[in-house]
C-alpha cells in the first residue's frame, strides 16, 4: 500500500475526442488549487507534489486506466478572463498543451451547463493551460454540441532539417511548436505507413527520435524554458493531392500518427500536433490563410485545421491555428481505493 495520503473517492467524467480518451477530474488534489498561481505555475507544483503525482498515477495506471490514458485536473484560471484552468496529464507526467483535451473540455463545459450556451449558435469557452490561454469555440445545433474549434496559442517553426541518428539510419526531421514541441517527418522515410499494423514500429521509432533530440537539447523554447523539449514525434503521410475549391482556397488531406510522452499513441489526429503541423505547412507556403487541412488519424478520425491569423512570436513568423473536431461523453466514474489493496496506485503494461 502506498504511503501517500488518500482522502476519498475521486469523481471523473470520461470523454473521447477522435478516439483519444480524456478523463476530466473537477476536484483535483488540493496542492494544485491554491490561490495566486498561474496554470503554468500549477503544473510546476503538480510535478513536484507527491499527492498530485500519486493521483495522476492512480487514474492513469491499471486497473483504473491504461498505458495510453489521458486526462486533466480542473484548476482555477489565471484570472477572470477565462472560464477554467486545466492541468493536462498522462501516465508519464503533466503536459504543457492538449488540443484533443481542449475540444473535450469545451464540449463538457457546454453540455454540463458550466458555460451557458444557446440551443443554436456558437459559444466560446476560454481555458487557461500551461502553454497559455486557449479557446474552445463550441457550436451547438438543436441543443446538442455539433463541433468544437480549438483556437490555440501561436505556433511556429523551431528548426528545419535537424539530423538525428536512429536505428533506421540518420533521419531528418523538422521541429515545430504547437503548444508543445514536436518532431515531424514523413513515415515513409522509415519504410512505414500511418496504419494500425505499423503502430508498434512507429512507437519505437518515435521514442528513439524524441530521446535523441532531447539528449541534444534540440528544442529549447525561445521564450519559456518550461515549454522546452520534444514532447512528441509526428509521423505524416499525404492522402492525395491538394484540391482547389471554387473560391481559390485549397484543401489538403494528410494522415498522421503522433507518439508522445514515453510511447503513448494519440488515437485522434492530435490537436497540438496538428497545430505544429499547421505552422510547418504555413512556413513552407503549402497552407495559406483560407486553406484547410483535413488531418486524419491512425484510426480514421478527422480534424479540420486552418490558419486563424498570422502573427509573430519572439521575432519569428508564427500562426494562430484553429482545429475543429468533436468530443463525446462515454461515462462517469467514482474511483475508490481499498485500504488493503497492494497494487495502489497502479501499474502499466505495454
Amino acid at each position: 500500500m502506498t504511503a501517500e495520503p488518500y482522502t476519498g473517492p475521486i469523481g471523473a467524467a470520461d470523454w473521447h475526442t477522435g478516439g483519444e480518451p480524456f478523463r476530466i477530474v473537477p476536484a483535483p488534489p488540493p496542492a494544485v488549487t491554491g490561490p495566486g498561481l498561474t496554470v503554468a505555475e500549477r503544473r510546476t507544483v503538480a510535478m513536484a507534489d507527491a499527492g498530485a503525482r500519486w493521483t495522476r498515477s492512480l487514474l492513469c495506471g491499471e486497473p483504473r486506466g491504461h498505458a495510453d490514458m489521458y486526462g486533466a485536473f480542473l484548476v482555477p484560471p489565471d484570472d477572470a478572463g477565462a472560464h477554467l484552468g486545466a492541468l493536462f496529464w498522462h501516465r508519464d507526467g503533466f503536459s504543457t498543451a492538449c488540443g484533443h483535451g481542449t475540444i473535450a473540455l469545451g464540449a463538457w463545459a457546454v453540455t454540463t451547463g458550466l458555460v451557458p450556451a444557446p440551443a443554436d449558435g456558437t459559444t466560446d469557452v476560454v481555458i487557461d493551460v500551461p502553454s497559455g490561454r486557449v479557446t474552445a469555440s463550441v457550436r451547438t445545433a438543436g441543443g446538442r454540441v455539433a463541433d468544437v474549434t480549438f483556437i490555440n496559442v501561436p505556433g511556429h517553426v523551431h528548426a528545419r532539417g535537424v539530423e538525428v541518428a536512429t536505428s533506421y539510419g540518420t533521419l531528418t526531421v523538422d521541429i515545430a511548436f504547437g503548444g508543445a514541441m514536436y518532431a515531424v517527418l514523413p513515415a515513409d522515410r522509415l519504410g512505414l505507413r500511418v496504419r494500425p499494423p505499423d503502430v508498434t514500429a512507429i512507437v519505437a521509432a518515435g521514442r528513439e527520435i524524441r530521446d535523441a533530440l532531447n539528449a541534444a537539447d534540440a528544442a529549447e523554447h525561445p521564450g519559456d524554458p518550461r515549454l522546452s523539449g520534444v514532447y512528441g514525434t509526428v509521423f505524416t503521410e499525404a492522402a492525395g493531392t491538394p484540391v482547389e475549391r471554387p473560391d481559390g482556397a485549397r484543401r489538403l488531406h494528410h494522415r498522421n500518427v503522433t507518439v508522445f510522452a514515453d510511447g503513448q499513441v494519440d488515437r485522434s489526429p492530435c490537436g497540438s500536433g496538428t497545430a505544429a503541423r499547421v505552422a510547418l505547412l504555413a512556413d513552407a507556403g503549402d497552407l495559406r490563410p483560407g486553406d484547410e487541412l483535413r488531418h486524419e488519424s491512425v484510426v480514421g478520425s478527422v480534424f479540420h485545421a486552418r490558419i486563424e491569423r498570422l502573427t509573430t512570436v519572439h521575432g519569428r513568423p508564427a500562426v494562430v491555428p484553429a482545429v475543429t473536431g468533436t468530443a463525446y461523453a462515454i461515462g462517469t466514474s467514482r474511483f475508490t481505493v481499498d485500504p488493503d489493496d497492494t497494487l495502489v496506485p497502479g501499474f502499466v503494461l505495454r
